[in-house]
């Protein structure tokens, strides 16, 4: 058994979700948010480099020597699985494992708002699921995925870095194919997909031009493609996709998202009121005429205000979300209003007053 299934196993059993390996400091837990280091020595380089040897392929094994960091995903003997991050840095190697559970979530398990159902029962269009870094996007999608893969009968064509969720087909036919493994970008993935039968197409990261430029095209064509971007906001990614492309692609750009864009889903982890636990609160963007219109005239800006009043559409600012959670004493109000954008909505909850703003008393 790999030497690092030990601390693998540790973290599984203490409920984290991610376990960190770097030299120079003991291992270290991610706890509901936070790093708790467990009881062990510092980990010496060396000794680091053989832990994480000893789970590489001879391929990984070379790229890594060539001073490339390398994703992929681990199955530990006692068949946890594991999405990989080895790199380099300063004190020598380094290593991030996330924890990825063994049942494939439901859109009711994570609370999910329910126009997200509805949004997976168009044939054609593109919805975004965005958020920072390990925000739950990649769960959120499985479950979406989950949900038509046991209720209807589709070609669901699936591109990850690395795969994680792994989906045994139910009623659809679920192909899972990994970036690097199965396809060498992206771009390529959606091209070749276009060209399997699909129904729907889900793009794990659309991270440069040419990869939204084929998604969209796939939206275009008849299918349904589910995606991802780094972007914290529905306004943040309808820019993101604009600048993404180049200037003379722009209009049309503006077109596709007007006419095509289903919806954006944006993700934040808040800690439950009742425990540490958190769960994913959303702010949400559904297309219509007045948001289109805002699109193609350059005035994104305005996006916020139509979500602020599309209740019956089913959309709400993050803010909006996060104050209903808090009155209905499902969230932590405390870390409901870190997570907030305008935090006055939020400040009368708030149970540890260090975390308001100081009134500066001695002004006149």
């Amino acid at each position: 058994m790999p030497r690092i299934d030990a601390f693998l196993k540790l973290g599984t059993a203490q409920g984290c979700s991610d376990v960190h390996l770097a030299v120079g400091v003991p291992p270290m837990l991610r706890m509901n948010g936070d790093l708790m280091p467990i009881r062990f020595r510092n980990l010496g380089d060396s000794e680091l480099e053989s832990y994480v040897s000893e789970i590489m392929t001879k391929k990984q094994t070379e790229t890594f020597r060539t001073g490339h960091d390398l994703d992929f995903s681990y199955v530990a003997e006692d068949g946890g699985r594991f999405r990989v991050n080895i790199f380099r840095k300063e004190t020598g190697v380094g290593a991030v494992f996330r924890s990825i559970p063994s049942h494939v979530p439901t859109l009711e398990s994570l609370n999910l708002p329910p126009i997200v159902k509805k949004l997976i029962d168009y044939h054609q269009g593109m919805v975004l699921v965005t958020g920072s870094t390990g925000t739950g996007k990649s769960t959120t999608l499985a479950a979406m995925i989950h949900e038509l893969n046991r209720t209807r009968r589709l070609n669901i064509i699936s591109l990850e870095d690395p795969i994680e969720f792994v989906h045994r087909s139910l009623e659809a036919q679920v192909i899972q194919r990994e970036y690097g493994t199965h396809v060498p970008s992206f771009a390529e993935g959606v091209r070749a997909a276009m060209r399997e039968d699909p129904d729907v197409i889900l793009v794990g990261e659309m991270r440069d031009a040419e990869t939204i430029r084929m998604a969209m095209t796939a939206a275009e064509t008849g299918h349904l493609v589910l995606g991802t971007l780094h972007t914290t906001s529905a306004t943040k990614t309808i820019d993101r996709i604009i600048d993404a492309l180049p200037i003379e692609e722009r209009e049309q750009t503006k077109s596709f998202l007007a006419q095509s864009l289903l919806a954006v889903i944006t993700q934040v982890l808040v800690r439950r009121a009742d425990s540490r636990v958190r769960r994913a609160v959303c702010e949400v963007m559904v297309m219509n005429k007045a948001i289109g219109k805002l699109i193609q005239t350059d005035q994104t800006h305005q996006v916020p205000a139509q979500l602020q009043t599309g209740r019956e559409l089913g959309m709400q600012t993050l803010d909006q979300a996060l104050l209903a959670g808090v009155q209905d004493k499902e969230l932590d109000p405390d870390d409901a209003y870190l997570n907030a954008a305008d935090r006055r909505t939020l400040q009368r909850f708030v149970t540890d007053t260090s975390l308001l703003p100081k009134l500066d008393i001695g002004a006149g």
